[in-house]
């Protein structure tokens, strides 16, 4: 698994949204705005303290890594006061418990002022605006938005280490079927019971706070966070029609049979799932060796060729 890919970076006061746009957004390229959260008041002022107050008395649905789910969009583990949350990540130290998917800005409109949609990401679903936090070393699994929308994430408190990856490789990455979930973890892959990973190529980066990130329609990614953090997402519609059928499908048919099918069959449904990725991940295999051996047959000839003509 080769992860040395460079991403494309650029200061926020360099990008236009016309540039943006052309050069990322219709060619679905990963892209980090270095000082993007400058550009708004939330980028000034957001700090844990300053959220205490804002919204500290506010009981919010918690995640606690250790609980492995099977299927997307599980209800909170627990509730606290996000006071209390803050607290907890604030710390040095290790902890499971995320929070995902807040929607900071329905529960708290008076917010939005400070953190506006972003111009470059105006749409019909540019007021959808979430918050993400997390403490120490807890991870967001490998995964990709099930509604395959293209995401900007701002990161506004803590360090946040990111692996992202193209969805060209879906089926060598081992993807479950019926969901946006792999059955690797690429912070640590396993090489010997997933071999397809030897022939993906990532991005593994670090966001700084202050720093926002495209990631396109259907990119896989992987997050740690190096420290307690946040950050807030916004969203646009995929750019092909393709990609909007996959999110439509994905949150649809695809989630209803995989929560049915969980409810009832849970460990048999579990198990075909991961075949099913294993054997997609097998076929891949077949196609790159056939392709390597091709390559090397023809390249020689090509090579003879060359040499005979000069």
């Amino acid at each position: 698994m080769d992860l040395t890919l460079p991403i494309d970076q650029i200061n926020a006061d360099k990008l236009t949204t016309e540039y943006f746009r052309n050069n990322y957004l219709k060619k679905s390229k990963p892209l980090i705005i270095n000082n993007y959260s400058s550009i708004f008041p939330a980028g000034k002022t957001w700090d844990f303290e300053y959220l205490k107050k804002r919204v500290g008395n506010f009981k919010v649905g918690i995640f606690d890594n250790r609980i492995k789910t099977a299927t997307a969009y599980v209800k909170p583990h627990l509730y606290m006061p996000f006071a209390e949350y803050l607290d907890i990540i604030k710390q040095d130290k290790e902890t499971p418990y995320r929070i995902f998917l807040f929607n900071l800005f329905k529960e708290f409109p008076e917010l939005r002022k400070e953190l506006p949609t972003p111009v470059i990401m105006k749409g019909v679903l540019g007021k959808i605006g979430f918050a993400f936090f997390g403490g120490k070393n807890s991870t967001v699994r490998f995964h990709y938005d099930i509604d395959a929308s293209n995401v900007l994430l701002i990161q506004l408190i803590g360090q946040k280490r990111v692996i992202l990856i193209s969805p060209e490789y879906n089926r060598m990455l081992y993807k479950l079927p019926f969901s946006s979930f792999s059955l690797i973890e690429p912070d640590k892959p396993d090489m010997s019971r997933f071999p397809a990973l030897k022939y993906v190529k990532g991005y593994d980066f670090t966001l700084y706070p202050g720093d926002a990130l495209f990631m396109p329609s259907r990119f896989w990614h992987f997050n740690t966070y190096l420290e307690g953090g946040m950050a807030v997402s916004y969203r646009s519609m995929a750019n092909s029609v393709a990609d909007l059928y996959q999110g439509l499908m994905n949150t649809t048919l695809r989630l209803a049979l995989d929560k049915t099918m969980n409810k009832f069959f849970k460990d048999q449904w579990v198990e075909v799932k991961q075949e099913i990725a294993m054997s997609n991940a097998k076929s891949e295999i077949n196609k790159a060796e056939i392709q390597s051996l091709d390559y090397k047959i023809k390249w020689p000839a090509k090579q003879q060729i060359e040499v005979k003509n000069y």
